[in-house]
């Protein structure tokens, strides 16, 4: 009898146990900019940054376009000054894209200079973003979104894709 109750105990037990979803956390503050189309691929998406309760910041990038496979992923970076300044220093390699579901995330490490943004920090980055089609070779030369951030963001003056510059070898 107490192998019979023992038994129903544990199988009450298993019945009663549920999957454990991990929710994404809370932020306390975000902002978002947009990614624009930047070659002939037809691309564009919205970086998302949040500031989670330990007030390290994640960046969150969705494109919007046509998916890809599994295995292929778009590298990804941040970068010091406009879209149009030449050589601009990377200031943090993100995490790259997959191509399947076209988003990444980071949590933004120390930038190459030493700094560690807070959120209103980043709200004042003079930086932007660079969505590469590749991670080497000419294909790398292909930047399929880009967009300013931080300070740089300037809705009047609008986005001009014969502007970007290539990245430089920097980090």
């Amino acid at each position: 009898m107490k192998k019979l109750i023992l038994a129903c105990l544990i199988s009450f037990g298993f019945m009663s146990c549920k999957d454990v979803i991990n929710e994404p956390l809370d932020y306390l503050n975000k902002v978002s900019y947009d990614l624009n189309k930047a070659s002939d691929y037809e691309y564009s998406g919205v970086l998302e940054v949040g500031e989670l309760p330990n007030g390290e910041l994640e960046l969150e990038i969705k494109l919007y376009g046509a998916t890809g496979n599994q295995s292929v992923t778009f590298p990804t970076h941040l970068h010091f000054g406009s879209y149009d300044t030449p050589d601009a220093e990377m200031a943090a390699m993100l995490n790259p894209i997959n191509a399947n579901t076209l988003t990444s995330r980071t949590i933004l490490p120390q930038l190459a200079d030493g700094t560690k943004l807070t959120f209103e920090d980043f709200k004042s980055f003079d930086g932007h973003i660079k969505v590469h089609l590749a991670s080497e070779g000419p294909d790398y030369q292909v930047i399929l979104v880009a967009g300013n951030v931080g300070s740089n963001v300037d809705l009047s003056q609008g986005f001009n894709p014969d502007k970007i510059t290539m990245c430089s070898d920097t980090y």
